[in-house]
């Protein structure tokens, strides 16, 4: 009788993968855990008014430390109630806001006016006086108001950008204007003769800091005014970091990441002395620590 062959064969394959089944088991116990990676490590989560999405700050761009419990909305006007700045109430108006009662407005507490000096046409490229602008900037100084004043740019270069500043620079001769003279570019929604549609972001960013720069040297404050839109994703902020910030920002809390000078809180609010709706704003003054009084006692 003849015996069977095999077994033995088969025991051996078993043994070897029973070998093999606790080298992997003891290699995986010995191996680290690998760090689960985190697509959105160094980035921040925000609203850029359309959506939430992730951004990478911006390095040397002074954030936003203002809370939101920080505000109240006492019957649509905004109360800042937070510890580390005080506040003043003011409006921006143009031509839209003919016939101001300065003197009305001043009473009931707005304590500056930011005017719209001009703008610049979206057809033909014109530069144009608003036709209010002397009567609003002599009304509200008369008033006791601090004023700056802002122009409406549809520039479309560096050039476009630096006259519209020199235009500005001679309307203002004479006057007393301590607030900044600010940089107003917006983005024209369905208009199909526009002369900035299809303009690179890149150089709406470059006009900005042209005409800031052009005010600047002329020994005026300047500062730009923009949206979430344009403050995300056209102006470079780092190059506009040394100017004021005007955040269009409206709600009940300025949730714009990086911190501004000056919030435009409300496009449809109002004030006595104002027909119709007019924009509210909020300028922030950074509070200091009062400096010490020196020891006036006498020396041991």
């Amino acid at each position: 009788m003849r015996r069977k062959r095999g077994g033995g064969a088969g025991l051996f394959i078993i043994i070897i993968f029973l070998a093999a089944a606790i080298l992997i088991a003891f290699a995986r116990l010995r191996r680290p855990e690998e760090k689960e990676v985190d697509p959105h490590e160094g980035q921040v989560l925000i609203n850029d008014g359309f959506n939430d999405v992730w951004i990478t700050p911006i390095e040397g761009v002074e954030v936003n430390d203002l809370a939101k419990e920080d505000f109240e909305n006492n019957d649509g006007k905004i109360i800042y109630t937070g510890e580390n700045y005080d506040t003043i109430l003011g409006v921006d108006v143009s031509e839209h806001q003919w016939g101001i009662d300065w003197k009305q407005v001043a009473e009931h507490g707005v304590r500056f006016a930011i005017i719209r000096s001009g703008y610049r046409g979206y057809t033909q490229g014109g530069l144009f006086e608003d036709p209010w602008f002397r009567r609003n900037v002599e009304g509200a100084l008369d008033a006791g108001l601090e004023v700056g004043v802002y122009f409406y740019s549809q520039a479309i270069n560096v050039g476009e950008a630096i006259e519209e500043a020199k235009f500005v620079l001679e309307q203002i001769k004479g006057y007393d204007i301590t607030l900044p003279i600010m940089y107003d570019w917006e983005k024209l929604e369905d208009v199909e003769d526009a002369r900035t549609n299809e303009l690179d972001p890149s150089i709406i960013g470059d006009c900005g800091v042209a005409f800031c720069e052009t005010i600047r040297a002329a020994g005026y404050d300047a500062g730009v005014y923009f949206n979430r839109q344009l403050g995300y994703y056209s102006f470079d902020l780092s190059r506009l970091k040394d100017f004021k910030f005007w955040l269009a920002v409206p709600g009940d809390y300025p949730d714009f990441y990086y911190a501004g000078n000056i919030w435009q809180y409300d496009q449809a609010g109002e004030v006595p002395g104002i027909e119709g709706d007019v924009d509210l704003n909020l300028m922030f003054i950074k509070r200091t620590e009062p400096t010490p009084e020196p020891d006036a006692s006498p020396a041991p």
